[in-house]
């Protein structure tokens, strides 16, 4: 038996420390980091432009109907104005300590929203659809709200709302149906 054939069955240098072409794990760690890092950077600062955009809605819908603007910056605070403003009780907010409840609590939260994202579209003299648009879009439909052509109607009402027919807004008029005509020209131009 010779000297190699002695070594042979033994591990060498080599195998134990291999210093061939690959990447340490050190190396892959930090580039999946770097990856991770600044994708997570994007979303960050694409979240903070849209909180910016939408803060700018609900600031202008917050004008429109007759709250200061800085109050949809406070965050509990927002959401009391926000169900004043929508003509429902600020009470109902207490509705979303229910979430810490398994499932139910997630139900109760969801149509707590639904009934808020309603009563607010309602306010503003609009209908389901943009209910479903501030339930699913609520940064665009803010903006709509806030920089558009509609108007503060009042809390949750629709009587005082605008009627549609046709191509545009025909009346708008805070009487009673049960009312008889008048004669009055200047009452006739306003309808």
């Amino acid at each position: 038996m010779g000297y190699s054939d002695y070594y042979s069955s033994y591990p060498s240098y080599y195998d134990y420390y291999d210093y061939g072409y690959t990447v340490p794990d050190s190396t892959i760690a930090t580039i999946g980091g770097t990856i991770l890092g600044a994708f997570l950077g994007v979303i960050i600062v694409v979240s903070l432009v849209i909180a910016i955009i939408q803060l700018a809605g609900m600031w202008k819908v917050f004008t429109k109907a007759g709250e200061k603007g800085w109050k949809c910056i406070i965050p509990i605070y927002n959401l009391v104005i926000l169900f004043r403003i929508s003509g429902l009780s600020p009470w109902i907010i207490f509705g979303y300590l229910a979430g810490i409840i398994p499932f139910i609590g997630w139900i109760v939260c969801l149509g707590i929203t639904i009934y808020q994202c309603n009563s607010l579209a309602k306010s503003f003299g609009k209908d389901v659809g943009y209910t479903i648009g501030l339930l699913f879009l609520p940064t665009i439909f803010y903006l709509i709200l806030g920089f558009g052509k509609a108007q503060y109607v009042g809390k949750g009402n629709v009587s005082t709302a605008s009627t549609y027919q046709g191509d545009g807004v025909v009346n708008i008029s805070e009487k009673s149906q049960d009312e008889p005509p008048t004669n009055n020209d200047e009452d006739n131009a306003n309808l």
